[in-house]
């Protein structure tokens, strides 16, 4: 392999029959992939339509296709090799989650393959996309709850079941279905527990807590506590439809940044809101780490146990607000073409 190919960097992970080979955990191929726990998935690019495009990232596009094989709708995720080793390190991350995640509140994982300088993976298609696109159209507390109740447990799930911290909760990386069902996505930077701490300082700066910017979490790292504070950050951009620190009043990153790191944490609005919920968000956003509750015991908090008894259709909400989310779309259009 030539040292100016664009592959030379990745020359101990692609084998000689063209396989990307992630030693002692995957093998992928242009027909699938294989784990070393024992599970294959068959899945190529032959057996794809592309339909559209969902969305653009920093490492590739996301794609809506249909598998001819099944007849299911997919999202076809692609991640570009030639970038950097982050990269691959991210691929084998989410894989590894994906495939080992079997839970009503994650996503999906149908399977993956390797073409030339890319890997595919197909994930569950989720009809109406992240949950930044629809909070415009409003959070009523009851459908706050209840994403809130299925996020937590997405959450617990990762840290019971996989010893995973998810370390990029947002927003964005929440995803709806026609169904009004809510689950977590994007687990590329995602890391195993040591102890219930992490190592290594990745995802959103703008979502981190403060122990994680200033890096006083801890000399191992930081632990689960600093996904509950960016859920709490979380849980107030769905219910206000804005960043809780956006460039309102904020001179710039910096700024913002100060503010996490010194000022007052953000609150939930007590006029629009009841005082269970205001109550468990401020306990998110406690800025002492220490303090702030395990999943187990936010899912104990009564606004979390009246969201589990709570007859709320979620289907009906996500409908509205995706119908909302395609209105103001076509309007942005129509502005954009006069």
């Amino acid at each position: 392999m030539s040292s100016h190919s664009p592959f030379a960097a990745f020359a101990d992970y692609v084998d000689p029959t063209g396989n990307l080979n992630f030693e002692g955990k995957a093998v992928i191929g242009a027909t699938g992939v294989n784990f070393t726990g024992g599970k294959s998935y068959a899945v190529s690019m032959a057996d794809m339509n592309v339909l559209d495009v969902l969305g653009r990232g920093q490492y590739g596009v996301v794609h809506r296709v249909f598998h001819t094989k099944t007849n299911v709708v997919m999202a076809l995720k692609e991640i570009r090799l030639e970038l950097n080793q982050r990269a691959l390190r991210q691929i084998i991350m989410e894989l590894e989650v994906l495939h080992k995640a079997r839970s009503s509140y994650i996503v999906d994982f149908y399977g993956a393959f390797f073409i030339e300088s890319s890997v595919y993976y197909c994930m569950e298609y989720m009809d109406y996309g992240s949950l930044d696109r629809l909070y415009p159209a409003g959070a009523p507390e009851g459908v706050l709850a209840n994403i809130t109740l299925s996020v937590v447990k997405g959450l617990r799930f990762l840290k019971d079941q996989l010893n995973i911290i998810h370390r990029d909760v947002k927003p964005t990386n929440i995803l709806v279905n026609k169904k009004g069902e809510v689950k977590l996505c994007d687990f590329g930077v995602s890391g195993e527990l040591n102890q219930s701490l992490a190592r290594t300082h990745v995802g959103c700066q703008s979502y981190m807590a403060p122990e994680r910017i200033t890096g006083t979490g801890g000399p191992d790292g930081y632990t689960i506590q600093s996904d509950v504070w960016s859920l709490g950050l979380t849980i107030i951009e769905t219910a206000t439809g804005g960043y809780p620190y956006g460039t309102n009043g904020f001179d710039g990153v910096f700024a913002q940044i100060s503010a996490i790191v010194h000022g007052d944490p953000p609150v939930l609005p007590s006029d629009r809101y009841s005082a269970n919920a205001c109550d468990f968000v401020a306990r998110c956003l406690v800025k002492k780490q220490d303090a702030r509750p395990t999943y187990h015991e936010l899912l104990q908090h009564p606004w979390m146990i009246e969201a589990e008894s709570a007859n709320v259709d979620m289907e009906d909400w996500a409908l509205r607000a995706h119908q909302l989310a395609l209105r103001r779309k076509e309007s942005a259009a129509a502005q954009l073409a006069e």
